[in-house]
């Protein structure tokens, strides 16, 4: 199915809504051992299907080199053998990560006699909408499996022959544990009113977790009637503050902005405090552009006057504008700032950052301390590139996105985040007075 008229579209996704609820029944009831063999199976068909779906993945990206598809969504889009082993690799760390369904905490006698406690629980069913990058229909459906949540997977039109194939590897892992194919479906047309229809399903789906470019996190926003779990961009910034050792901030700015440009933890603000910035900026801004010839500095007009007369900077340099500090750039271009001091640092970023991902760099403890209470994002740093913020570095094994609201979930999402927790109650015969 690739179109449909509206209404088609409407009850084909009824349906998918339907048998994910039916489905998250019978999962939600599955054991720990009987999740694992289904994950393993699904990593053992991705590796027999390697080929195929590398292929697949090649006739997407040709398409969407044709229609002229942007540069960073073109990166996310394309899968390489390397991507394609880290994809088998987060799917073998969810594996080994502790489930927690069922887990009980907080258990405590009350006055009463009875005994209250917290157990851990699934969502139900996620609704999961994302862009390009084919890898996450991998992990989305490895983390939904884990923690016992049904989901419907609604990639982009660019990765869907990638999507496809995936699909199929999935849908044998689970028919050899022998849980329902409807735990994982992938939408199988690329009609966008699909979108529309998921994201109102309130009778089947539990949560919504959008994965791409503003445009999409801000429809699924502002049409959504289920709940949403989500960020809308990736403004990070990273501050070197007057106490930094310049060689450690040199190496972590230079992997913070280059070392992929199309994601949502890449650097795209370098602030520096002005007690340094005379000496240290030069170190740094060269480094960068040495590190990528095609990189842009859009700088302050402090920035310009340490800058300009670096022969190594000439052709790299543009004065910055007020929309510079705002930016999600995805490329190589760095707005850079010289601030006063750790005060107006923090100011700059809790005004123009996104609440994603920030880092210091400083050797002076209550400076970082400082920055970590007050920064208010969903990862704060000191000392390391916010290329860090991605649930497989975490520990998570993947994520099914990050979060930068306050409610539920914040920061990557992992298993953890795809669950909930309910009160339960061990009496024994009391009776309320």
């Amino acid at each position: 199915m690739t179109a449909a008229d509206p209404a088609d579209v409407s009850a084909y996704m009824h349906t998918l809504g339907e048998r994910a609820k039916t489905a998250a029944f019978a999962l939600a009831k599955a054991d720990t051992q009987r999740k694992n063999h289904a994950l393993q199976a699904i990593a053992d068909a991705l590796q027999m299907a390697q080929a195929d779906i590398l292929a697949a993945n090649a006739r997407d990206v040709a398409n969407a080199q044709a229609t002229g598809l942007d540069a960073a969504l073109l990166d996310r889009l394309t899968l390489t053998e390397s991507r394609f082993a880290a994809m088998l690799h987060g799917l073998y760390d969810v594996i080994a990560l502790p489930d927690p369904i069922g887990t009980i905490t907080d258990l405590q006698f009350r006055p009463s006699g009875i005994q209250l406690g917290k157990m851990r629980v699934p969502l139900g069913v996620v609704g999961m909408i994302y862009e390009s990058r084919p890898n996450v229909t991998i992990e989305a459906a490895s983390l939904a499996l884990k923690s016992g949540n049904a989901i419907i997977l609604r990639g982009g039109s660019e990765a869907f022959y990638s999507n496809q194939a995936l699909a199929a590897c999935v849908q044998q892992g689970l028919q050899s544990a022998g849980l329902p194919s409807d735990a994982v479906q992938v939408v199988a047309t690329t009609d966008r009113a699909a979108v529309g229809v998921l994201v109102t399903l309130t009778d089947f789906v539990d949560v919504i977790v959008p994965r791409g470019g503003k445009g999409l996190i801000e429809r699924v926003s502002r049409e959504a009637r289920v709940p949403v779990i989500k960020h809308l961009d990736g403004n990070c910034h990273t501050f070197i503050d007057r106490f930094a050792d310049i060689d450690m901030a040199t190496n972590i700015c230079v992997n913070a902005k280059t070392q992929r440009y199309g994601t949502c933890n890449t650097m795209e603000t370098l602030l520096i405090d002005a007690a340094i910035a005379e000496h240290a900026l030069p170190v740094v801004a060269q480094a960068i552009v040495a590190a990528d010839d095609a990189m842009q500095l859009h700088v302050c007009p402090e920035s310009l006057t340490l800058l300009q007369p670096l022969p190594a900077l000439q052709g790299h340099l543009t004065p910055a504008t007020d929309s510079d500090w705002d930016a999600e750039f995805l490329a190589p271009i760095l707005a850079v700032k010289v601030v006063a001091d750790l005060d107006a640092a923090i100011t700059h970023i809790n005004r123009h950052g996104s609440a994603h991902s920030d880092a210091i760099i400083t050797e002076h403890y209550a400076h970082a301390l400082r920055f970590l209470r007050e920064v208010d994002s969903s990862s704060v740093m000191i000392n390391a590139s916010t290329r860090f913020a991605d649930g497989f570095e975490y520990g998570l094994g993947a994520e099914i996105g990050i979060s930068t609201d306050k409610i539920h979930a914040r920061g990557p999402v992992g298993l953890e985040g795809l669950t909930s927790q309910k009160w339960i109650v061990f009496g024994h015969g009391e009776v309320r007075a």
